[in-house]
């Protein structure tokens, strides 16, 4: 209670201009007492002007005379001695970033108040005349402000108490008088009243769709939960079978548990990357409710007016007003219909990899004679897992956008003919005038002077082909193609579809039937897949991108890249980098 006491003394014997305790005090004929040093600077300052006292306003015909009140300079010694302190603590003082009182002489404090009739801000002691006066207590405070000159009318000088609505900006009472005469104008707080209104309508979208995408968030939960219990069912199924043919089987069993935790992790992956860009959404929606908020409580009319327009409109969803579940197999569905219809959500039971146990099961029943030909339908099986694209990716319109899909390719050296030389890490064939040494393999093409990559495609993916010379075939194509023979050729059976280019003409081949097109030459193609959707897209690269082809079909298997080089001597082909 003693140190309140203190508090409350220290105010009561501060000077309401230095804010510090009084020194030399004289008391004017309103009754204030201050410093004489500052009441005189005050007056001094103000000299064209009447005097008058800095806390009540009362103005005097002729500065009076200033005489020491030695009782009350008694009182503030004797005080002093007892432990009063006159600056106030530093956390009262306005930093770089506050608002400073405009009455504060010396050192400023900060201003708790700014009035919008007086265009000026007050820290508390000085702001005390607006509470106490009764003309003053007439005047529009609001929150400390920096900007009130931007109230003030730059042609005239007034306050901007109107608005524009022709010209769409705040001008005083004269403006309508000529600069802006016959316009559609109103008061500023008339025109706040509408645009809070818009303001509160955007902002319940902005609430809604907050609460959609959290919604969904909880499903994507829910999905990926349900993709770990599935995948971790299936791998369980799956050994125990296995386990029965562990001396046949057991490095395929290790190449399906592989593949089936990487098409798991795919699919989680896709679900948590969808999961974080609603989240972003949903951040970006607060922080824009919340600009809105903080907007939509200021005070003063004008600064709300003058800030409104920065507030950039609110765009429409881009991924969360549909987006469906795609089934695990034929009969079980996950279906999530658009929230922004007030539709109902239903989720129907998945079902685990069943088609994968399946499909080792006939593996067990067959055995190693229809090994390879059965290992196909497990891929497919595992790869066929697709939750969240039930409809395909929209094709890109530019490269930026193909190049966001794009993969890097490398060359299978198991499959390249001895004629084609290997380099560039793999990514580039070059026609030789010798055969090149390599070892013999099952899957090296004898036939024609072609090469496939060593990557599994599904999903979406770009790539790029630089070609150089003649008779160069940019093509996809199942892993299980014949390797020798006139049908191992890409185009020349149902197993591979491709872009013949020659100097002045292109040629689309597939089951050994040719299509003739016309596009403009260059020495690069690039190739746009999306295996779930059955596209494969040629396009010609240069300056821009011409579609050269389009094949729209159902795939069966994962696809390959690959590359045909005509057999004469320097012609080239190399899978471009695109990262």
């Amino acid at each position: 209670m003693a140190q309140k006491g203190d508090q409350l003394d220290q105010e009561t014997f501060s000077c309401s201009i230095c804010l510090e305790i009084l020194k030399d005090p004289v008391a004017i004929p309103c009754g204030h007492s201050y410093c004489m040093n500052c009441i005189k600077s005050y007056w001094d300052e103000g000299e064209k002007k009447l005097p008058s006292c800095p806390q009540c306003r009362r103005t005097f015909t002729q500065k009076p005379e200033l005489v020491k009140n030695t009782m009350l300079a008694a009182l503030v010694e004797q005080l002093k001695k007892t432990g009063l302190q006159g600056a106030p603590a530093d956390h009262c003082y306005a930093g770089p970033e506050d608002v400073a009182c405009d009455f504060c002489s010396g050192r400023k404090l900060k201003a708790v108040k700014s009035c919008l009739v007086c265009m000026a801000s007050y820290c508390k002691n000085h702001l005390q005349p607006h509470h106490d006066v009764a003309p003053l207590k007439k005047h529009k405070l609001v929150d400390p402000s920096k900007n009130l000159q931007d109230n003030i009318c730059p042609r005239h000088g007034e306050v901007m108490k109107m608005f524009c609505r022709t010209d769409q900006k705040c001008i005083c009472y004269i403006c309508p008088v000529d600069e802006h005469k016959g316009h559609d104008t109103v008061s500023a707080a008339a025109e706040r009243t509408e645009r809070q209104r818009e303001m509160e309508v955007s902002r319940q979208q902005i609430q809604q769709e907050i609460q959609d995408r959290e919604k969904y968030v909880k499903l994507l939960q829910q999905e990926v939960e349900a993709i770990n219990q599935s995948a971790d069912k299936t791998v369980e199924d799956s050994e125990e079978i296995f386990t029965e043919l562990i001396s046949l089987l057991q490095k395929r069993s290790s190449d399906m548990k592989q593949q089936i935790r990487s098409q798991q992790e795919t699919e989680v992956r896709r679900v948590r990357e969808l999961e974080e860009k609603l989240q972003q959404e949903i951040s970006d929606l607060k922080r824009r409710d919340a600009e809105m908020k903080q907007l939509s409580d200021t005070e003063d009319h004008n600064q709300f007016l003058h800030n409104y327009p920065s507030l950039s409109p609110l765009s429409e969803s881009t991924h969360s007003s549909s987006i469906s579940i795609r089934p695990l197999t034929h009969s079980s569905s996950i279906s999530i219909r658009p929230l922004t219809h007030s539709s109902s959500i239903s989720i129907r039971p998945l079902r685990y990899f069943q088609d994968v146990t399946d499909a080792v099961s006939e593996v067990r029943g067959r055995l190693q004679d229809i090994l390879r030909d059965t290992w196909t339908n497990i891929s497919l099986a595992i790869t066929d897992v697709d939750v969240l694209l039930s409809q395909p990716e929209p094709e890109p319109k530019s490269r930026a956008g193909f190049l966001k899909y794009s993969c890097e390719i490398t060359l299978d050296p198991n499959t390249v003919h001895r004629q084609l030389l290997l380099s560039e890490e793999n990514r580039k064939v070059t026609v030789m005038k010798k055969y090149q040494s390599y070892p013999s393999h099952p899957d090296r093409f004898t036939k024609w002077s072609q090469v496939l990559s060593r990557e599994s495609l599904t999903g979406c993916h770009y790539w790029e082909v630089k070609k150089k010379g003649d008779g160069v075939s940019v093509a996809v194509s199942y892993k299980n193609i014949s390797r020798s023979g006139d049908e191992s050729g890409f185009g020349y059976n149902d197993k591979s579809w491709s872009l013949y280019c020659t100097s002045d003409r292109y040629g689309f081949w597939y089951n050994n039937i040719g299509t003739s097109i016309s596009g403009p030459q260059s020495s690069r193609i690039g190739v746009y897949l999306d295996h779930r959707a059955g596209v494969v897209s040629f396009y010609s690269v240069s300056g821009t991108m011409t579609l050269l082809h389009r094949v729209q079909t159902s795939f069966t298997q994962p696809l390959h890249a690959g590359v045909y080089v005509d057999n004469t001597v320097g012609n080239s082909a190399e899978f471009c980098k695109l990262k």
